[in-house]
């Protein structure tokens, strides 16, 4: 499902950013590297959970991952399609076809009713307009928002509203789905609950997921941990 080799990722520093090093940045000199030597291998039903202090590059590597940012080296396959073949437009089409995303701030849209926001990559897919709404009500069945579907996302808790993130993100079946710190706004019961159902569901649609957390907590509902440092990514020593 996902395939990692050698991924690199470095960034100017602020004082070649700044111009005040041109020739140090031209050079490469005055660049400062947050993902290094990052290999990394999910089969279907795989759920890893990647851990590290700040700055070490763990959304940059979800970035990455996404088709969002180019590495400067490595290479990045999803389903066995190598990023590095496919332009701007065939990186898009793979994103809605294959990758699923859920965020610390749910990014559900506010003037569109709990099933339609669930609809929309469905719809973005070109997904039959008979099939769209059993298969919306099956996933919001699925993370027990059943009789929800026509509510507005105002009416909905934080935990409901991560809910709805969760069953937009799987939807139409992802290969990869990619958790950015998914509980980070909610209270330690919801949270809890919120990583079970995540955990529940990326194994019943066979999907592959990757949680970036700092919470040693929401670590644990994956399968490993993985560290990423500066040299590389790292599983965690029992």
């Amino acid at each position: 499902m996902l395939r990692v080799r050698g991924l690199i990722k470095s960034f100017p520093t602020s004082t070649a950013r700044d111009g005040a090093d041109q020739a140090a940045f031209l050079s490469g000199a005055a660049r400062r590297r947050v993902v290094n030597a990052v290999d990394l291998d999910l089969a279907a039903g795989d759920y890893v959970a990647i851990m590290g202090e700040s700055g070490t590059g763990k959304s940059t590597l979800l970035n990455l991952l996404a088709g969002l940012e180019l590495p400067d080296a490595g290479e990045i396959a999803v389903a066995g399609q190598s990023l590095a073949t496919l332009d701007d437009d065939a990186l898009t089409r793979l994103r809605r076809r294959s990758m699923g995303f859920v965020f610390q701030a749910f990014h559900v849209l506010p003037y569109l009713s709990v099933a339609d926001n669930v609809a929309l990559p469905l719809r973005l897919n070109d997904v039959p307009v008979p099939e769209i709404a059993p298969r919306v009500q099956v996933m919001l069945q699925a993370v027990g928002l059943g009789e929800r579907g026509g509510s507005r996302p105002s009416e909905l808790s934080g935990g409901e509203l991560q809910r709805v993130a969760i069953a937009r993100a799987l939807v139409h079946r992802p290969t990869l789905v990619l958790a950015d710190e998914p509980t980070g706004n909610l209270d330690p019961h919801t949270a809890a609950q919120v990583l079970q159902l995540l955990r529940h569901s990326i194994k019943r649609e066979g999907a592959a997921g990757i949680l970036v957390t700092h919470s040693p907590e929401a670590a644990a509902s994956a399968d490993r941990v993985l560290i990423l440092k500066a040299e590389g990514l790292f599983e965690r020593s029992t």
